[in-house]
């Protein structure tokens, strides 16, 4: 079977194929018995029709990488390879199969069916929630999709928020300035961007503006246009809050929500915005509600098991009713 693969110049050619055409020296090396003939902007393929599907796959992955202006080191090659390979092993209808590329060349794909549902979510509604227990990759995936559109010039800047609600500790006592007393607050938020931003780079985005990191309350009053937006630990946002955030959507933006429901650390009496949004939203065109499982959970083992334990012995937390219709949608 043979296949031609055409690029787009020259210059996405050289990019897709690395440093020294390495991508070519490392197909030749996995697939000895392919034919590979590189003719003016086109990669010709030849072999077993499997091996060709492949390969044709590695490519497109890998130039989707280089599009997004990560250089395609050996690292990304053999992971590419090996991601793709064990995905044909397998019924690829059933597995989770976008790879998503951070500014560190880091590559990351959704684990797991409901992951893989979220990830299509985001890439196909304005507005997306997303809500499970802890380690279930809300944040994570989120901010990953978030740093994609940023470096594909889908949006100009990433917005990061969160409410500022103590868990169990009170925020007077904590020593500083209010600036100091709200960063713990969105330390977690910059625990993420840290693992998908190289954290040198950090403080420049943030003082040109291009990522923003702030307390929900700072959102009062703004439109956010041009934006990708994600409020994280949503359990935690009054109806009012929630009802304001939702509000600031504005052209060309894109909004993530995440949120767990067994973590609400509100006042008593307070009912969580997260679920209010969640049952008066359900039936809106363009809003795709997502829910995690603890079977979702790639943090340590444990953390699985963990969550189904507390969740044995408390009480389900209580929620509006609602019909349901367009969960995982």
């Amino acid at each position: 079977m043979s296949q031609t693969i055409t690029f787009t110049s020259q210059t996405d050619m050289v990019q897709t194929f690395g440093p020294q055409d390495m991508l070519l020296r490392v197909v030749e090396g996995v697939y000895p018995t392919m034919k590979l003939l590189v003719r003016d902007q086109q990669l010709e393929l030849e072999g077993a029709p499997e091996d060709v599907a492949e390969v044709v796959k590695i490519v497109h992955d890998l130039q989707t990488v280089a599009r997004a202006g990560t250089t395609v080191g050996p690292e990304i090659i053999e992971a590419t390879i090996a991601g793709i390979r064990t995905l044909q092993q397998h019924d690829t209808s059933t597995l989770p199969a976008e790879m998503i590329v951070s500014a560190q060349g880091k590559k990351i794909r959704p684990k797991t069916e409901n992951q893989k549902a979220y990830v299509n979510a985001i890439n196909t509604h304005t507005v997306v929630f997303g809500i499970g227990p802890a380690g279930t990759g809300k944040t994570y995936l989120a901010m990953a999709k978030a740093v994609q559109a940023l470096q594909t010039r889908q949006v100009n800047r990433i917005i990061l928020t969160r409410p500022a609600v103590e868990a169990g500790e009170s925020l007077g006592y904590l020593p500083g300035t209010l600036s100091e007393k709200i960063d713990p607050y969105l330390r977690p938020l910059y625990d993420a961007l840290h693992e998908m931003v190289e954290p040198e780079t950090i403080p420049h985005l943030i003082e040109v503006g291009t990522i923003e990191v702030a307390p929900l309350a700072y959102m009062r009053g703004r439109t956010l246009n041009d934006a990708f937006i994600i409020l994280d630990e949503a359990q935690n946002t009054s109806a009012e809050q929630m009802k304001m955030f939702l509000t600031r959507l504005g052209f060309n933006s894109h909004m993530v929500i995440t949120g767990d429901a067994s973590q609400v650390d509100l006042p008593r009496g307070t009912d969580s915005g997260l679920a209010q949004a969640v049952d008066f939203l359900a039936d809106i065109d363009d809003i795709a509600i997502i829910e995690l499982k603890s079977s979702d959970v790639v943090r340590h083992n444990l953390v699985s098991k963990i969550v189904d334990a507390y969740d044995r012995h408390q009480p389900e937390p209580t929620r509006p009713q609602r019909s349901g219709r367009n969960r995982n949608r």
